[in-house]
């Protein structure tokens, strides 16, 4: 029988006024309804707001699980919809995480690239995730917001551009109940592995 294939998808923990963070209250959501496919594993993890941490765990989660792929859901206190973010930076990060620390280089990596953008078409999600009887809409985004959201995104993109991917959510009940975002990232990583598996040449 062959082996599935992985889907790691992260959420975030509480910061400041998000006592509750919608993106872990989703991704709960989407765990419990399941992605509806028979050949993929679905792991879901939390990640404490806080670079350090971070930074360690976002490769290792490459390196246990070696995922077809790698989707990283945040809040954003600005966004109304769900919100496919195409690229992450490498500079900026100067402000503090939960445990007031910022990482002494203000980067994620030495010499970087400023900017890595994912190899999935997020436009294309975009229009799937509106096209179908999903609850939730989406857009497409270039920034991230230099903080733990931008900063997960390029430490995983810098790991593997061609299967790594970032949702923004709004907070709950703006609009959209927890449930209504787990089957939005159903959707949403749904469109996503049909682009992988066509990179690859799998047969869908």
């Amino acid at each position: 029988m062959p082996k599935k294939s992985t889907v790691v998808v992260t959420g975030f923990g509480p910061f400041w006024e998000h006592k509750v963070n919608a993106s872990w209250s989703a991704v709960q959501e989407l765990d419990r309804l399941g992605l509806e496919d028979e050949d993929v594993e679905l792991i879901t993890f939390e990640i404490a707001v806080e670079y350090e941490t971070a930074k360690k765990l976002v490769p290792q989660l490459w390196k246990e699980y070696d995922p077809c792929l790698m989707v990283h859901v945040g809040v954003s206190g600005i966004a109304k919809e769900l919100t496919l973010e195409q690229q992450a930076h490498n500079t900026g990060y100067d402000k503090p995480d939960v445990s007031f620390l910022v990482p002494k280089s203000k980067c994620c990596i030495r010499d970087g690239p400023d900017c890595i953008l994912s190899q999935i078409n997020m436009s294309i999600v975009s229009d799937e995730v509106n096209s179908n009887s999903c609850p939730t809409k989406a857009v497409v985004s270039y920034n991230a917001g230099k903080y733990l959201c931008d900063f997960v995104y390029y430490i995983s993109l810098y790991q593997n551009c061609a299967q790594t991917a970032f949702i923004h959510v709004p907070p709950l009940g703006k609009p959209y109940s927890a449930r209504q975002l787990g089957e939005g990232l159903r959707a949403a990583i749904r469109s996503m592995l049909k682009q992988v598996r066509q990179t690859k040449g799998e047969i869908l």
